[in-house]
């Protein structure tokens, strides 16, 4: 790959400074490239960390345009209607057909050069998706930095699928990706993971945000140990493990519970868990309350005692960050990049093992949980706020166009 490793270590404060005074005129232009969009939120994390990132960084001081596929979903395309409340201000989106799959689009392909060469740099988002080759290769031909956001797409666990193809897929990437790529990962943990991958490329650790509300209203705790899971439903989220553990609870542990699981998933994944809610006879206890959004999900954080979040890997995890804004404790795997909590006291940080988790559930439900949860909304209102991680990307896209701008200068002097 033609990355340059010491591309950010080139800018230094002038340079950044400099770059500041020239621009003051107008703002950055960049280019979002990603199979989903606001409001196809049943993709998850990625689509609500690039809505964010988008909404935020124009309000931060950038033009963003975001180039994306109308895919909703398997055979779903999203309803025209509910798409302008998506654009405002410094912020435009362009919908391209989706055509098969979740993101292969012909006119996305179509639209590219025009669009990158409208941009100072691009961001793509996602790993192995459909436009992830194409963009890479746009960007290359028209001369223009990219910034990669994977979303935890290079990391791997003991149940990865298709180990052999992304293997492949990211040896594509490296041949095509432009000579000024930066990696963008959210954790120490997911950029140590991506080094693997690309180890050429330079990395900027920037954590996705969380939104924070103004006030909460939480109910109080009673008899019961509230316990909640939410995020999408897939075996990477360990939620199996998390029902052999309430079954433990339930059996040896002098502990009352309830669990609250909700998200949504591929229908056969979510008849398993259901499946397996019954054979452990839980069914008193557990509860599937499907896919929450808005006030329903601002209840289910403030209606819970405890969040968790058992994944056997995740680059970011932005339900620990939302359950603590809530004012909940949590509970994260240490396939999670969540081990501060513990420094923090705001929680625990464990083994996903369902043994782990029961004696984590039990001795959590002994811990001022209040306090706890006080000291977790601080530290996100400290240093995870939107307005906070969007100023820190801002600052990325101007090091970036900073550093194209110097290389072109020194080319055309060569």
């Amino acid at each position: 790959m033609g990355a340059n490793p010491n591309v950010l270590g080139t800018l230094d404060a002038e340079g950044g400074a400099a770059f500041k005074r020239a621009d003051a005129r107008r703002a950055p232009k960049i280019l979002y490239v990603s199979p989903h969009f606001a409001p196809a939120w049943q993709y998850g994390g990625l689509v609500e960390a690039v809505y964010q990132f988008a909404r935020h960084v124009t309000r931060a001081g950038a033009e963003v345009s975001v180039l994306t596929t109308d895919a909703d979903g398997p055979g779903a395309s999203l309803e025209s209607n509910r798409l302008e409340a998506y654009q405002h201000g410094n912020l435009s989106v362009r919908y391209c057909r989706r055509l098969m799959r979740n993101s292969v689009s012909i006119e996305m392909v179509r639209c590219l050069l025009p669009h990158i060469r409208w941009a100072d740099a691009v961001h793509l988002h996602a790993a192995y998706s459909f436009p992830t080759i194409p963009t890479m290769l746009a960007a290359r031909i028209a001369g223009k930095p990219l910034l990669w956001t994977p979303h935890g797409g290079l990391q791997r666990w003991e149940g990865s699928r298709r180990v052999v193809s992304k293997a492949i897929w990211d040896t594509v990437c490296a041949a095509a990706a432009p000579r000024r790529m930066i990696l963008h990962a959210t954790s120490r943990e997911e950029a140590a993971e991506s080094a693997k991958r690309f180890p050429r490329a330079p990395i900027e650790v920037i954590p996705n945000g969380v939104a924070i509300p103004a006030t909460l209203t939480r109910s109080a705790r009673g008899g019961l140990l509230r316990l909640g899971f939410i995020g999408r439903l897939d075996p990477k989220k360990g939620i199996e493990n998390l029902l052999a553990a309430c079954k433990q609870l339930g059996d040896g542990h002098e502990v009352e519970f309830s669990l609250v699981i909700a998200g949504s998933g591929e229908p056969a994944y979510v008849e398993k868990l259901s499946a397996m809610i019954r054979s452990l006879g839980l069914g008193s206890r557990v509860t599937m309350a499907g896919d929450l959004r808005g006030a329903a999900k601002t209840h289910f954080f403030e209606s819970i005692d405890v969040a968790v979040v058992p994944s056997y890997t995740e680059n970011f995890a932005i339900v620990v960050a939302e359950a603590l804004a809530h004012g909940a404790a949590v509970i994260a795997s240490q396939g999670t990049p969540w081990s501060d909590v513990e420094r923090v006291g705001c929680g625990l940080w464990v083994d996903n093992s369902s043994a782990s988790l029961a004696e984590a559930i039990a001795r959590i439900g002994a811990m001022p949980l209040g306090e706890m949860g006080a000291k977790g909304r601080d530290w996100m209102i400290r240093e995870f706020s939107w307005e906070r991680c969007a100023s820190r990307m801002l600052d990325c896209y101007q090091r970036l166009i900073t550093a194209g701008h110097r290389l072109s200068i020194a080319a055309a002097m060569n």
